[in-house]
């Protein structure tokens, strides 16, 4: 199963950007959205920022993963 996770371009110079999501930050490129600038939220799959994401249904999804993780840890780390 592959996943794409809304992030956050908080460092952009030319088609490399360093993304944000939920304090996870990693690199990706912005080649297939040549139009992205920083600030933008954009969808991110194996690297690549793949389209840009409404910032509403992004917090939508990260609030999702907060709450898969809160389950995660309830079942697993005790």
């Amino acid at each position: 199963m592959c996943l794409a996770v809304p992030a956050r371009i908080i460092e952009l110079e030319g088609d490399r950007a360093v993304v944000d999501a939920m304090g996870n930050r990693w690199k990706a490129k912005t080649t297939l959205l040549p139009e992205a600038k920083l600030g933008d939220v954009v969808l991110v799959h194996a690297g690549f920022a793949i389209s840009q994401v409404d910032e509403e249904e992004a917090k939508k999804t990260w609030e999702l993963f907060a709450e898969i993780e809160e389950v995660r840890s309830e079942n697993f780390d005790g």
